[in-house]
C-alpha cells in the first residue's frame, strides 16, 4: 500500500494547522502589522537599525549597474541548475525505488495479463502482443448510436465519437453477427457489406435492403435499431422484432449443436445465433433501464455473459435497485484474480465500505481517536480503487465536465473512467457523504505521493501506452486525462520568473539608466512617503503609551 494511515491522518493535521494560519493571516493582519511595527520599534535602537538602513543605502548607491546583470544572470543560471539537478534526484529516486519493489510490480503485471480465453478474442489491441495492458474492451454500457450519439452531435455540432471507436465497433459486429456458412446467402452478404461500410447513408440502405429480402433477419434489425432509431422507444421495438428472430434461429441452431457428429460450420452458426441473442437482450436491457423499468434490465439468463462484461450492466442496476447485498455477492464472485479487474469492481467495491462509515466520519475525530477497522478498510478500497484507475475521481467529484462514454474502453485508461463515471455518479452522490470521504483520501493520497514516486510505481505499475490509446478513442475536442502529470511547483516557477524578471530589468537599467532611474524613483517615492509617515506616527504612538505606562503607580513601584 502506498499511503499508509498514519500518513493521511498527519496530512490532515497538516490540512487542518494550514487552514488556521490561513484564518489568522486573513482575519488578524491588524493584529500581525501592530506587533511587526512594535518589534520594530523595540529593536531599532540596540540593533543600530538607522545606520544598517544608511549604510545599505550607499552600498546601493555605489554599486553599477553592470553587477547587478550579473548578479541576476547568476541568479538565473543557479535557477537553471537547481532544476536540473532535481530532475536528475528525481529520476536517480525512481530508478532506485523501482528496484526496491519490484515484486509488486510482478505482481500486478501477472493481474493485468490474466483473463479468460473468450474475452482474449473479443477484445482489439493496439500494439504487439507484448504490452497485453493496451488491449481495448467493448463497453457493455456504450449508448444507441441514432438515439443518443447522433442527437448529440446534432445539437452541438461535435462528434460523439471517434472514427477509430466506430472502425472498432465494426469490426467487433463483424467477428459477432457473421461465420462462414453465410456465404452464398444474400441478407447476410448484404450485412456483411453494411458493417464494412463508413457511409452511416449506405449502411442504413444495406440494413433495408437485406430486411426486404428477409424480414426474419436479426442482425439488419439490429443495425436499424441502433443507428436509425431516433428515440430510445423505437429503437426498443425494432430490438424486439429482432429478438424473436433472433430466439428462431437460436432454437434450429441450438437444435442442430446437439450430438457427437457437429461440424465446425454448425458450431460457428450455433455461435453466432449466441451472439446475436446475448447482444439483443443486452440492448433491450440498456431500454428498461432507460425507462426505469429495473426488474427487466436485470440481466441473469446466461451464466457465461461475463464475456460481454455484462456483469457491469447488473451492478449498475443493481445499485439503482440499491440491492446492496447482491452487488457484493456479485462482487465476490468475480473480484477474483483470475479476471480481469475494471473501475466498476473496483470503486464498487470501494463504495459499498465507504457507505457504511461515510455518514458517521469526520477527520478531525479521526485525527484524536484514530482511525476505526471499518474506516481503516474503506479508505484502504478507495486506494486500491485509485491504484487501478486514477482518473475517475476527477469525474465523480467534478473537477472535469463529463462527456458521452465511447464505445470502446481501455482499462485503467481515461475513457473507462468516463464510462463508469457517466452512469456511476448519481450511486455515489446518493450515499451521504461519501463524495467528501473520496475528496479527503484522493487528495491526500495524491499529495502524499510525489510525481516522481508515482512514476516508480509504488502501487500498481501505470501502463505508458493509455494516453496514445485514449486519444484515439476519445473525440478530439475532450481535454484528455493523463497520468502521471509532471506539475512544476509554484516556487521553481516563482523563483524561474523572478530571475528572469531581474535580467530584463538590469538590461533596461544599463541601456536607458536616466530614464530607469526616475521611473523606478516615483513608486519608490509614493511607497516610501505613506510608510514614513506611518512609522513617525507609530513611533509617536509607542512613545505616547511608555510615557503613559512610566506615570503609572505600578511602573514606579517596580522601579
Amino acid at each position: 500500500m502506498f499511503s499508509m494511515f498514519p500518513d493521511h491522518l498527519h496530512f490532515l493535521m497538516f490540512d487542518q494547522l494550514k487552514s488556521w494560519i490561513t484564518w489568522s493571516w486573513t482575519y488578524l493582519w491588524v493584529l500581525w502589522f501592530a506587533l511587526v511595527m512594535a518589534v520594530f520599534h523595540l529593536l531599532h535602537v540596540p540593533v543600530k537599525l538607522h545606520e544598517l538602513i544608511q549604510q545599505a543605502t550607499v552600498i546601493v548607491n555605489d554599486v553599477s549597474p553592470k553587477y547587478y546583470i550579473i548578479v541576476a544572470a547568476t541568479s538565473s543560471l543557479v535557477s537553471g541548475i537547481i532544476l536540473y539537478c532535481s530532475s536528475y534526484v528525481d529520476s536517480l529516486a525512481t530508478n532506485s525505488l523501482s528496484t526496491w519493489f519490484p515484486n509488486q510490480v510482478r505482481t500486478d503485471s501477472s493481474h493485468e495479463n490474466t483473463g479468460s480465453e473468450a474475452e482474449e478474442s473479443n477484445g482489439s489491441s493496439l500494439s504487439d502482443s507484448s504490452v497485453p495492458e493496451c488491449k481495448v474492451w467493448r463497453n457493455s454500457m456504450c449508448l444507441f448510436r441514432g438515439a443518443e450519439y447522433q442527437r448529440f452531435t446534432n445539437m452541438t455540432g461535435r462528434e460523439a465519437l471517434s472514427y477509430y471507436d466506430m472502425n472498432l465497433s465494426a469490426q467487433d459486429h463483424q467477428n459477432y453477427f457473421l461465420c462462414s456458412i453465410d456465404a452464398g446467402k444474400f441478407e447476410y452478404e448484404t450485412m456483411q457489406n453494411a458493417w464494412r461500410e463508413r457511409d452511416p447513408k449506405v449502411r442504413l440502405e444495406l440494413a433495408h435492403k437485406a430486411l426486404a429480402h428477409n424480414q426474419n433477419c436479426a442482425t439488419a434489425l439490429i443495425l436499424l435499431a441502433e443507428e436509425e432509431c431516433q428515440t430510445v422507444f423505437e429503437a426498443e421495438q425494432k430490438f424486439k422484432l429482432a429478438l424473436k428472430a433472433a430466439e428462431d434461429n437460436f432454437k434450429k441452431s441450438h437444435s442442430l449443436s446437439y450430438g457427437l457428429s457437429m461440424s465446425s460450420e454448425r458450431e460457428s452458426l450455433h455461435k453466432r445465433d449466441t451472439n446475436v441473442l446475448v447482444y439483443i437482450r443486452r440492448r433491450l436491457a440498456m431500454c428498461a433501464r432507460r425507462f426505469g423499468r429495473l426488474k427487466e434490465a436485470l440481466i441473469k439468463e446466461f451464466p457465461t455473459m461475463y464475456v460481454a462484461n455484462v456483469y457491469e450492466n447488473l451492478i449498475e442496476t443493481l445499485l439503482e435497485m440499491q440491492s446492496y447485498g447482491e452487488v457484493q455477492s456479485i462482487l465476490t464472485r468475480h473480484d477474483e484474480f483470475n479476471l480481469p479487474k475494471s473501475a466498476t469492481i473496483c470503486y464498487t467495491a470501494a463504495l459499498l465500505k465507504v457507505r457504511l462509515v461515510a455518514e458517521r466520519f469526520s477527520p478531525s475525530v479521526a485525527l484524536k481517536k484514530g482511525l476505526t477497522p471499518a474506516e481503516m478498510s474503506a479508505i484502504e478500497a478507495i486506494h486500491r480503487a485509485l491504484e487501478f484507475n486514477p482518473h475517475v475521481p476527477k469525474y465523480l467529484l467534478e473537477m472535469k465536465p463529463l462527456i458521452l462514454p465511447p464505445e470502446h474502453i481501455l482499462k485503467r485508461g481515461d475513457s473507462e473512467a468516463i464510462a463508469y463515471s457517466f452512469w456511476h455518479i448519481s450511486h455515489w452522490q446518493r450515499v451521504q457523504g461519501a463524495l467528501d470521504m473520496l475528496r479527503g483520501t484522493f487528495e491526500g493520497t495524491f499529495r502524499a505521493v510525489s510525481f516522481h514516486i508515482e512514476k516508480a510505481h509504488l502501487f500498481y505499475p501505470y501502463p505508458a501506452c493509455t494516453e496514445a490509446a485514449d486519444r484515439e478513442l476519445l473525440p478530439s475536442w475532450h481535454e484528455l486525462s493523463v497520468y502521471p502529470r509532471k506539475e512544476t511547483s509554484s516556487s521553481l516557477l516563482f523563483a524561474s520568473g523572478l530571475a528572469f524578471g531581474t535580467v530584463i530589468l538590469m538590461i533596461l537599467v544599463h541601456q536607458f539608466p536616466k530614464p530607469a532611474t526616475e521611473l523606478f524613483n516615483l513608486p519608490v517615492q509614493w511607497l516610501i512617503q505613506p510608510l514614513k509617515q506611518t512609522y513617525e506616527a507609530m513611533d509617536k504612538f509607542f512613545l505616547y503609551i511608555f510615557s503613559l505606562i512610566e506615570q503609572t503607580w505600578l511602573f514606579k513601584m517596580f522601579i
